[in-house]
């Protein structure tokens, strides 16, 4: 089976405040060093990855259950709105299941029970913001005033942060999907959003249908310092993804990397780590690797954890 290692460099802005690391260079034996502790660590959860029959026959998505159908065209509003959440109906939601739909992977079809529109929208809307209490149903209605005086509610809560997406329209479609099979197209209610340009599906197949990813063997020995895990997918076009890596505040000298089989690949970075007083907290840094074949059916998985990669969207 083949296998490769590839070396993206990149540039990490450091907070002010933190410490520079040492002057080590992406071309040194410290990065080689790197490298060489990742190709290790890879091998090891690449060697451990042993998927279910349902990775294989199954419904696993490796992605969220809401897709956006086109570029949404997001503002900060709209953006905080769609990642919390916070929708507002304007047309009744069928209640009544409808027959069972297809899942039409690569490599052949699959029946699946399906939610109703209104399940869907159940899921999809995560309830209304904190300054977007007694919101009215009726977009074009302002929220009711507050009483004034000394007897009065003060709030400093910005009206301007609330913006519930008005849903006007919903249809049963299907979107495509990232799952344990390659893209798949999965049924889904796909509803329609007056404040944003794409239109937001809801995947339909009943939760019964939903396969698990098979639960990680990592290596029981920690990972080397200097290699840092992989979040999420934001990205897969072909041979090329976008990966959201975990790094510390005050890590500097990022460079991505990837472990590839035939059968799997495994993603993460390698950094330089501070030497002086840092903020602890995670940072996630977006950076893109390429295959040296595209990803195709393949999971990613983290270098840290072997857990696979989800793609994210928002």
């Amino acid at each position: 089976m083949r296998r490769m290692v590839t070396v993206l460099s990149m540039s990490l802005l450091v907070a002010a405040g933190c410490a520079q690391a040492g002057p080590e260079s992406d071309t040194g034996p410290a990065n080689a060093d790197r490298s060489s502790a990742f190709e290790r660590r890879a091998a090891e959860i690449a060697d451990s990855w042993r998927p279910g029959p349902q990775w294989r026959e199954g419904y696993v998505p490796l992605q969220e259950p809401t897709v956006l159908v086109g570029d949404p065209d997001f503002n900060p509003a709209t953006l905080t709105a769609f990642q919390a959440g916070w929708y507002r109906d304007q047309i009744p939601l069928p209640p009544a299941r409808p027959a069972d739909g297809t899942i039409r992977f690569p490599d052949g079809t699959l029946a699946v029970p399906l939610v109703s529109a209104a399940e869907a929208y159940r899921q999809l809307d995560q309830g209304d913001p904190p300054p977007c209490k007694g919101r009215p149903k009726d977009p074009g209605t302002p929220p009711p005033a507050q009483p004034s005086g000394p007897d009065g509610t003060v709030s400093s809560d910005p009206q301007t942060t609330c913006v519930p997406l008005t849903v006007t329209a919903v249809e049963l479609g299907d979107v495509p999907v990232r799952t344990s099979r390659g893209e798949a197209r999965v049924p889904a209610w796909i509803f329609t959003v007056d404040e944003l340009s794409a239109r937001v599906a809801r995947l339909a197949v009943a939760p019964t249908a939903v396969g698990a990813a098979p639960e990680p063997s990592a290596p029981a020995a920690p990972a080397p310092d200097t290699v840092v895990g992989a979040q999420d997918l934001r990205a897969v076009d072909g041979a090329t993804l976008t990966v959201r890596l975990g790094i510390g505040a005050c890590d500097t000298d990022v460079t991505p990397l990837v472990y590839e089989r035939d059968d799997v690949v495994v993603v993460g970075g390698g950094v330089t780590r501070s030497t002086g007083v840092c903020t602890e907290q995670l940072v996630l840094e977006p950076v893109t690797v390429r295959l040296a074949a595209p990803l195709g059916d393949r999971p990613a998985l983290d270098v840290l954890t072997g857990v696979p990669l989800r793609l994210t969207t928002g």
